[in-house]
């Protein structure tokens, strides 16, 4: 999908809430400072009579979760889909694809120039009246929600799952898949026409910042690791990792028998999560 393709079929659907007046579901494209069309969807959080019953308290207004899919989903996926609905309990939800993903325009850098698209979600919630605003990512996603706070700042918590520390990591089979599906060509056809995910071919140069050289510069920012200990990804040594780096600032949960990103994080650890950034964000 070229870049122009995807803009040029962007559209808004925007519905009243009768009650309260506020807008219903959007479904948009944003454009990136680099010129990239980012499919969106914006959902608002629920009246205090739609809110779940075990929350801890009344839903926010005025808090929206941005969230960052990993590496192969988009903002259509059932699991960002479900993700998205769990948070929803607990304020308005911003979900999207990464470029190269999905309808989004581009083609994925796997980590790098990401943290534009996220940027300019972030940036969107802000345009739509939000005050607070808590990015969630995972796995890829995760690493490019540390980036963004570290580069950009602007955000009120931090939450990232599955997130590796350190570039280059082959240490485990799906990595050792990963990193063929991302560097050869016929890897790259897998990714299109097999995962609908168009990966660019070109390295990086240069070599963004890792996720933990990114994690210092996040102080004062809430910030929030949550790793599984069955991850098959990346294991244990990354998160702690991360946390080592970040020092007193964040927070780091191990689940025990959580796998890895998205599907493995069920609803009740992401009401947790939802529940935390809540009350991080102040």
């Amino acid at each position: 999908m070229s870049n122009r393709s995807a803009g040029h079929g962007a559209r808004s659907t925007v519905r009243p809430h009768d009650e309260t007046g506020r807008q219903g579901p959007i479904r948009t494209f944003l454009r990136t400072t680099d010129g990239i069309a980012i499919d969106s969807v914006y959902d608002p959080g629920p009246s205090v009579y739609e809110a779940p019953s075990d929350a801890p308290r009344p839903p926010s207004r005025d808090l929206v979760f941005v969230v960052a899919h990993g590496f192969t989903g988009d903002v259509d996926r059932p699991h960002v889909r479900r993700v998205a609905a769990v948070l929803r309990g607990r304020g308005a939800v911003v979900t999207f694809s990464f470029r190269g993903h999905g309808r989004s325009g581009g083609r994925s850098t796997v980590g790098d120039k990401e943290v534009l698209d996220l940027a300019a979600a972030v940036d969107w919630a802000r345009r739509l009246g939000h005050a607070r605003v808590v990015t969630v990512g995972f796995s890829m996603g995760g690493s490019v929600v540390l980036r963004h706070a570290a580069l950009y700042g602007g955000t009120d918590a931090v939450v990232s799952v599955s997130a590796p520390a350190r570039w280059y990591y082959r240490g485990t089979a799906p990595m050792r898949r990963l990193h063929w599906l991302v560097t050869r060509p016929e890897g790259r056809l897998v990714g299109r026409y097999g995962l609908r995910t168009r990966i660019h071919h070109r390295d990086w140069n240069p070599v963004p910042l890792s996720p933990v050289q990114a994690v210092p510069r996040i102080a004062p920012t809430p910030l929030l690791i949550v790793h599984g200990d069955r991850d098959g990804y990346f294991p244990l040594d990354h998160p702690r990792m991360l946390a080592e780096a970040a020092g007193d600032h964040a927070e780091l949960w191990v689940e025990p028998g959580m796998g890895h990103a998205e599907n493995a994080a069920d609803d009740a650890l992401m009401a947790r999560i939802g529940d935390w950034a809540v009350s991080a964000a102040g």
